[in-house]
């Protein structure tokens, strides 16, 4: 458990997670590719592609030619935030603003009066190279603060957020200070070799433990952090050699994954493709192969809260601490059907890990994930699981450790398996 709180520590946003994923697959042999290059794969091997810094897709070979299938899992790294402009500074002589819009579905209500620092990429001039270099801000130095009930009755009735208005964090009293600044500082650069950024806004309160038994994780980016890490762990600890076996780790699902890092795009596709093409599959024994595949799409599930019972179905509603989630859903947003779940159930029972189920409330229009639009782009048999966690899309989320411990044997169950 101390290695998946420090990776969810560490990992502040989906650029700092995507290259803790490629140092654990780097400690553990596998070989990176660049897209932009030749590649010369050979069987019983083990490599890896990183896209936009965001997105990590790593795959086994098998030990010899086969057309027995792959294993794919799918998360994502992104979660709801706030990202920060261009021209960024609000300053009214007095108090120092930072210009942000939203990224996402957070809960708005959740991100006021928490301490709040700035992380992401930043891009600069080397030598007339562009260079990549990752920053996070080491202190508390942002606020959203509420305004008090006295001067608004609705901040504690439930009040309607304005995004130009109510969220824009504090960072400093007067002074003339700019962002540039601020990061040439942190990163020991001219800021005026900086010629680009993504940067958004990072809470603070990191993963812990939590509960009278520690059998909760209060942490950020559960959504979907926790998935991706149990997952890789699972891949990892997986000694399958007589297929294909795929971990994926996309981008920008609480966007619509509509980029080329994203599940909703040729990427995936075209990199299953690309390995079969020079491992000598000729097109039909490569459609074979994908007739052959499974996909896990795995992304966080709804878990009963105890003080809304009501907006649960009756009969399929998880629990933290009772298992990894197994979702339906009639209209096919989650990609799960009798023949995949039956599977999945067979793995679960060899793994020894008990499975819930979830349905949305059958008058509550639910909430979607990446198994869709992935297979949308490449037609492979498919289910969707997830973590049970409370608090989805808040800035600080909470799951059960036992949940996270099923989730990497059943990943492990999985890229065992040969159908």
């Amino acid at each position: 458990m101390n290695n998946f709180l420090n990776f969810m520590r560490e990992s502040v946003t989906n650029y700092h997670a995507c290259l803790n994923i490629e140092k654990i697959l780097i400690k553990n042999n596998f070989i990176k590719l660049e897209e932009n290059n030749y590649w010369k794969l050979d069987y019983n091997k083990k490599y890896y592609i990183v896209r936009n810094d965001t997105s990590i897709i790593a795959f086994t070979t098998p030990i010899k030619k086969t057309l027995k299938g792959s294993n794919i899992i799918a998360s994502h790294l992104d979660s709801p935030t706030f990202k920060i402009k261009p021209n960024n500074l609000i300053n009214d002589g007095h108090y120092i603003r930072l210009n942000t819009e939203v990224y996402g579905g957070p809960i708005l209500s959740s991100w006021f009066d928490k301490p709040l620092t700035i992380a992401g990429k930043v891009i600069v001039k080397e030598e007339d190279k562009i260079i990549t270099k990752l920053l996070y801000i080491d202190r508390d130095l942002l606020i959203i603060p509420n305004l008090p009930p006295h001067l608004e009755s609705k901040v504690s009735k439930g009040m309607e957020y304005n995004l130009r208005i109510d969220l824009l964090p504090l960072l400093g009293i007067e002074g003339s200070l700019t962002l540039p600044e601020i990061i040439s500082k942190e990163l020991n650069i001219n800021y005026h070799d900086i010629l680009d950024f993504d940067l958004m806004l990072v809470n603070r309160q990191r993963a812990r433990l939590g509960g009278y038994n520690n059998e909760f994780v209060f942490s950020p980016q559960l959504d979907d952090l926790s998935s991706s890490y149990a997952t890789l762990e699972g891949f990892i600890k997986s000694n399958n050699n007589n297929t294909f076996n795929f971990y994926i780790a996309f981008d920008n699902e609480e966007i619509g994954s509509m980029t080329p890092q994203g599940a909703d795009s040729p990427y995936f596709k075209d990199i299953m493709t690309r390995i079969y093409n020079n491992l000598n599959y000729s097109i039909e024994e490569e459609l074979i192969l994908k007739n052959n595949s499974f996909v896990l799409s795995c992304d966080n599930a709804h878990a009963l809260n105890p003080n809304h019972p009501e907006l649960f179905d009756q009969n399929n509603r998880p629990y933290l601490g009772n298992g990894v989630v197994l979702k339906y859903n009639a209209n096919y947003r989650y990609t799960t059907t009798p023949t995949s779940a039956s599977y999945i159930k067979l793995l679960a029972q060899k793994a020894k890990i008990n499975l819930q189920t979830y349905t949305n409330r059958s008058d509550l229009r639910g909430g979607s994930t990446l198994g869709a639009l992935l297979i949308s782009q490449v037609a492979i048999n498919s289910a969707d699981i997830g973590l049970p966690q409370l608090a989805m899309h808040s800035s600080l989320e909470v799951c059960a450790t036992k949940d996270i411990i099923d989730l990497v044997k059943l990943s492990e169950e999985f890229y065992n398996n040969v159908r």
